[in-house]
């Protein structure tokens, strides 16, 4: 026995030392619990609401107070014309609209036609529904006040527009977050296994000594891996018109753009990856677990990130595939103009820039 326990000693010695083993076994499941916890919700909050008030009437006013009074709705901004409400959807402000139509007080007491609208952002079926939903409610109890003060005999019942997805189709939803989720883990995961593996065997210095430069060798590793992922985006784009009957009601010139940006980035980030790790399983893990989970969680891909917590909402934007989910939605869903998707542009091409100059920085370092 006292062997045993010496041995047991010996283990417990082993393993404290090891800080990487430490964090692994005690940090990781304090992360995931908390993440999990917390940016994995059914409840749809924090919900960006304009509204469109034709009327202005005391009756409109106290509706709105209503919608602002509640915890799932935050009014960003009150249109002056309904051509804006197209526009505000394109560049991602909100996602929903409360349009009240002219007269609505004198036509709520004097007749059963008092027009209210809601219109919601379709491109995420279940959240759309949602949001309708908690409007319709809304307005209910409203009208259950009124009721009860015996003010009005009639029902507000409001007309509920879908935009971009009137069939409420799943595929509108998740066929961006797919693209986004493939892209970035074949490029990024076979990328760093790539390279690493040469490393792992002692080639890579044989293919260093060679008269090609280090950053020519670099690129040969990467092109395959980016022709692989162009084929891939054509069969996704292919499947999605043809069999899922997701249209492209937007530019595909720029859907190609956005999407070839967005592999560059991920073939950096493979690069990085290589510069971390000096196995093949360490590569894959880190760049599988290391990005799928974050992509699937933090990218709104499911989980809507208005909902999150605001320091998981800032840390999601970092998350390359949040913008390039929300720019395919943009392109390939709502059809926008190039000026609604500059952002999501700018942003994924500044991280390919950033990512490329470390990754090379560092992996010219590490070789030499």
């Amino acid at each position: 026995m006292k062997q045993l326990l010496s041995f047991v000693k010996k283990e417990f010695y082993h393993i404290l030392r090891d800080k990487r083993t430490i964090l692994i076994l005690l940090g990781i499941p304090i992360l995931q619990i908390l993440l999990f916890g917390f940016a994995i919700s059914t409840e749809t909050k924090n919900i960006q609401l304009a509204v469109y008030d034709a009327s202005k009437d005391i009756e409109t006013q106290s509706i709105i107070e209503k919608f602002k009074a509640g915890k799932y709705f935050n009014l960003v901004e009150v249109l002056n014309s309904p051509d804006q409400i197209n526009d505000v959807f394109k560049y991602g402000k909100i996602s929903a609209v409360l349009v009240f139509g002219e007269n609505f007080a004198d036509n709520l007491y004097k007749t059963a036609g008092a027009d209210v609208q809601i219109v919601v952002d379709g491109t995420e079926p279940n959240q759309a529904s949602t949001i309708a939903a908690y409007a319709t409610n809304i307005l209910a109890s409203y009208q259950q006040e009124l009721l009860d003060d015996g003010k009005v005999s009639f029902q507000i019942v409001p007309s509920i527009k879908m935009l971009y997805n009137p069939q409420m189709k799943s595929a509108y939803n998740f066929v961006p977050g797919v693209m986004g989720l493939i892209m970035i883990l074949i490029c990024a995961m076979m990328t760093s296994i790539t390279i690493v593996r040469e490393k792992e065997m002692g080639t890579m210095e044989v293919l260093l000594a060679s008269p090609l430069k280090p950053i020519y060798i670099i690129m040969a590793k990467m092109v395959p891996y980016f022709v692989l992922s162009v084929v891939n985006l054509a069969t996704i784009l292919l499947l999605a018109v043809f069999v899922l009957n997701v249209p492209i009601t937007g530019s595909l010139f720029w859907l190609i753009c956005l999407s070839l940006t967005y592999i560059i980035l991920a073939l950096a980030l493979g690069l990085f990856v290589s510069n971390l790790v000096d196995n093949q399983m360490a590569a894959m893990l880190a760049s599988g677990m290391g990005f799928m989970m974050p992509v699937i969680i933090l990218s709104g891909m499911i989980f809507p990130v208005e909902s999150m917590p605001n320091v998981l909402q800032w840390i999601s934007c970092i998350i390359p595939a949040r913008w390039y989910i929300e720019g395919v939605k943009k392109l390939m869903i709502q059809g926008v103009e190039l000026r609604f998707v500059a952002k999501e542009f700018l942003i994924l091409g500044s991280m390919a820039i950033v990512m490329i100059a470390i990754s090379l920085k560092k992996f010219k370092t590490r070789l030499n």
